[in-house]
């Protein structure tokens, strides 16, 4: 018997034992492979020395990671973190008791959201490991949460999301990456962990994400870099309570108790509100106009968030005409299209159970409609701490911020930056905002200044970093900005040539790469006919979407390798390759059109039938009329454009916050198509008074229409009292009232946190309104619980409050608890705490807790007043 036969009845054998999930990884590992026509990406699985373990691991990680992490990631750096994985469930007193399937999903793989991949499940490991040793488990979340909090804390940014290391290394990060950055720390001593987020909150703007650790056979929640003394705590307990969904991407093919929202090639996405708020389920069938049921209808559930409905699920209808979700107790709104049919209702989650939808209405129609949105009232129920674990984990977060201040103090100071500006012949001023807003990657920046100094590149440099977001400052390498000064022509166009930033992708030196692969005869045709690049696009790369579903991007050099890509990655491939060949290129911010200049003229780019014309673009004109409290609407705050794309309407993305006036009070220039306008009112409670309109922009045509933001029928009313002689400490040391303070009249008073996330967001909203409180000319008076939190919070202040405000201290916590007390506070209720009253201690607004845009709600009381 031949030793060939002998390995194939082996294998037959070993196939035949394998369980049913081993061989749909399988099968979909050899369906992905497959697509791989070029380059030899899976080595790694038929290398010698494997164990079956390691080779099964490796097959189910290749199978779902997306094509950008096959692409620009080695096989050796998986099979590092499968070998470190598998090391540390031996290693740890824990491992065993984690079944393989939570291990496999919530261990196993390296990708947490979108964030660049790094070696950081085995450098924390190392320094991790010491510190759990004689933990239990659930000790152990805890104590990770801890050293997190040593690395990082939260500072708002953009959307990218830094790498794990990345984010230790700049010492802050959003909640995106903090959450990001535990659940790699916990994954890296074996502790399966998952993040968690609200992809909008209904009560309020914005959105978080947290994380959940899986201990003891069961899940917790904890916020990130935000240790508690305990689990299932945190300032969000009470807006996760108004939630309307909670979700996770779970890697790969997941079969869990948990409802699955939607499976796609790369990740389940299962739904986990049932962890933090009641919820109930709506069915929607939606019908033509005859009442008869429509498939394969694009279905779009959005909740009101920063004047959109934000899409938080997006199905499409079976032969039944049905989607459905489960959901927190409120309102959304719910969008269904077909081909150019479309239906739009508000749906109520507790109340609605099967709702119709009909496709009354076409693309081209002008019409209107009003909504009132109300979300869920929550009910958060808090875990019991003792006065000594609070106090216990009172002081290790001081001691935590400690260190992670001290090595803050290491980044440059000015002295710094000026020695080196003098050594290498930069201006002082120059350079400073880059060095300073590079923080722990500092180095990296001067190396690359310095070297482009010894090149006398200087002011080509400084161009270059002008195109740069921060993040990108704080996380770049020299190498890779080297390469985009270096292998760009001197005297070409600095945003659409030499910016090596293109959208979210990762940054990388790609123009050394295509300048070497893309022959001169190519590149001297493309240059002449940037059409003719356009046409190798359309012909030589598949387009994949369905494989890229965790919103990364493929790197420029990963597509050409490859020659798969999503659309977003497709589009970035193009102008990566045509700035590197010294084409003007670029993907507009608005819109999401890709263009390129020719001739001096804008050229979109149509990459389905492979053509290119000038954007066909008319004009939108709004009227406005004031309402009361409301003079001057601003984008994304009170109203919003979205442009019909097909299967829904696709956000413009307009400067945030930009005032109407700066915008559309004037004709603005628009691509043309059919548009949705969405405004809104969001009332003291949370809810909406919300508007949408629909219209057409027809090529070289003006539209006029009206922005209607309604107006509230709510009146300022007298809703609790507050001695406004109550007694506090001015940061000297003496004792003085609110009164005293403020003198008569009305006054803002609260009690703040600090350095936590909902009053940062609080302070710097009051701060954005900085202009318009001093105008009001009453005085804010914000009270610290204690003299340390006064301290902590003068060594890293918010800058740019308005000159009205006073800060003292609440030493003996009298007035706090006036507070909760005669506004009927819940014990737990999270700072900050503010209210606007007079010295007839009349209370006229409270909030309290996480809020977005507290400035515009102060001010729509005040002028309400």
């Amino acid at each position: 018997m031949s030793r060939l036969f002998c390995i194939g009845v082996l294998c037959a054998l070993l196939s035949a034992c394998a369980s049913p999930f081993e061989k749909q990884v399988k099968a979909d590992f050899e369906e992905k492979k497959a697509l791989f026509t070029q380059g030899d990406f899976f080595e790694v699985i038929d290398a010698e020395g494997l164990t079956s373990e390691e080779r099964n691991a490796l097959m189910f990680l290749y199978a779902y990671m997306p094509v950008g992490d096959i692409t620009d990631y080695s096989g050796e750096f998986y099979l590092e973190n499968v070998r470190s994985s598998f090391a540390t469930r031996d290693e740890t007193t824990w491992g065993k008791s984690i079944p393989d399937e939570v291990f496999r999903h919530f261990v196993l793989p390296v990708r947490v959201n979108n964030e660049a991949l790094d070696r950081s499940r085995m450098i924390f490991h190392d320094e991790l490991m010491p510190r759990l040793e004689g933990l239990s488990m659930y000790d152990a979340v805890l104590e990770v949460n801890h050293w997190c909090h040593e690395k990082a804390n939260y500072q708002p940014s953009d959307a990218r999301t830094s790498s794990p290391l990345a984010t230790v290394k700049t010492a802050y990060g959003r909640c995106g990456e903090e959450s990001t950055f535990l659940v790699a720390a916990l994954r890296s001593v074996g502790i399966p962990a998952r993040q968690v987020y609200t992809p909008r909150w209904a009560h309020t703007d914005d959105n978080h994400a947290w994380v959940e650790a899986w201990a003891d056979g069961k899940w917790y929640f904890l916020g990130a870099c935000e240790p508690e003394p305990v689990l299932n705590l945190g300032w969000f307990n009470e807006p996760a309570s108004r939630g309307m969904l909670m979700h996770t991407k779970v890697f790969g093919r997941y079969e869990g108790p948990e409802d699955v929202m939607r499976t796609t090639a790369n990740y389940t996405e299962i739904n986990v509100i049932g962890n933090y708020a009641q919820n109930a389920p709506i069915s929607v069938r939606v019908t033509d106009i005859n009442g008869k049921p429509v498939a394969d209808a694009c279905v779009r559930f959005g909740i009101y968030n920063y004047a959109e409905f934000y899409p938080v699920s997006s199905q499409h209808t079976g032969e039944d005409g049905l989607a459905s979700l489960s959901a927190g107790l409120g309102d959304m709104v719910v969008l269904a299209v077909k081909d150019h049919a479309f239906g739009m209702r508000k749906v109520s989650f507790g109340k609605d159970k099967e709702v119709e939808l009909k496709l009354e209405h076409q693309v081209g129609d002008t019409l209107s409609l009003s909504l009132d949105i109300v979300p869920p009232a929550g009910d958060s129920t808090l875990p019991d701490v003792t006065p000594e674990q609070r106090a216990e984990n009172d002081i290790r977060f001081n001691r935590e911020d400690s260190i992670r201040n001290a090595y803050i103090a290491t980044f440059p100071d000015a002295d710094a930056i000026r020695t080196f500006a003098s050594e290498t012949g930069y201006d002082a001023e120059a350079v400073t905002p880059y060095i300073i807003a590079s923080r722990g990657n500092a180095s990296e920046i001067e190396a690359f200044l310095k070297d482009a100094a010894e090149r006398k590149m200087r002011k080509r440099a400084l161009d270059l970093l002008g195109t740069l977001a921060e993040k990108d400052l704080r996380d770049a390498e020299a190498r890779v900005l080297d390469d985009h000064l270096y292998h760009t022509d001197s005297l070409a166009d600095v945003a659409m040539v030499l910016a090596p930033r293109i959208g979210n992708e990762m940054l990388t030196p790609y123009r050394s790469f295509f300048q070497e692969v893309i022959s001169e005869e190519d590149a001297a045709r493309f240059r002449a006919n940037p059409l003719a690049w356009v046409e190798w696009c359309k012909d030589s790369l598949t387009l994949r979407d369905d494989l890229c579903t965790v919103g990364t991007v493929i790197s420029p050099e990963g597509v050409w390798k490859s020659r798969i890509a999503d659309r977003t990655s497709r589009n970035t491939f193009f102008v990566a390759v045509a700035r590197s060949l010294g084409i003007p290129a670029w993907i507009d911010r608005v819109t999401g059109y890709v263009l390129y200049k020719e001739n001096g003229e804008d050229v979109a780019v149509d990459f389905e039938s492979g053509s290119s014309e000038q954007v066909a673009e008319g004009t939108l004109k709004l009227a406005y009329s004031p309402i009361p409290r409301l003079d001057d609407p601003a984008y994304a705050r009170h109203f919003s454009l979205s442009r019909f794309d097909g299967e829904g309407f696709a956000l413009q993305t307009h400067p945030d916050f930009e005032p109407w006036s700066n915008l559309f009070k004037e004709s603005a220039v628009l691509p043309a198509g059919y548009y949705m306008l969405v405004s809104g009112n969001r009332l003291a409670k949370g809810g909406v008074l919300a508007q949408v309109s629909f219209f057409g922009v027809e090529q070289g045509k003006e539209t006029d229409t009206e922005l209607v933001v309604r107006e509230s029928d709510e009146e300022v009313s007298v809703i609790g009292s507050f001695n406004s002689e109550a007694k506090f400490q001015t940061p000297e040391g003496e004792e003085t009232s609110v009164l005293l303070t403020t003198g008569r009249g009305y006054f803002i008073v609260g009690i703040v946190g600090v350095g936590d996330e909902p009053t940062n967001h609080a302070l710097k909203d009051i701060a954005a309104k900085a202009k318009e409180l001093e105008a009001w000319g009453r005085k804010i008076v914000l009270l610290f619980p204690s003299r340390a939190a006064y301290e902590k919070y003068t060594a890293a202040p918010i800058e740019g409050l308005p000159a009205t405000v006073v800060f003292g201290i609440d030493a003996d916590g009298s007035v706090e608890a006036q507070i909760r007390e005669e506004m009927k506070l819940r014990a737990g209720t999270r700072l900050p705490i503010l209210l606007i009253a007079d010295t007839f201690n009349r209370v006229v607004f409270e909030s309290h807790g996480y809020t977005i845009g507290m400035g515009d709600q102060l001010l729509n009381t005040i002028h309400g007043l």
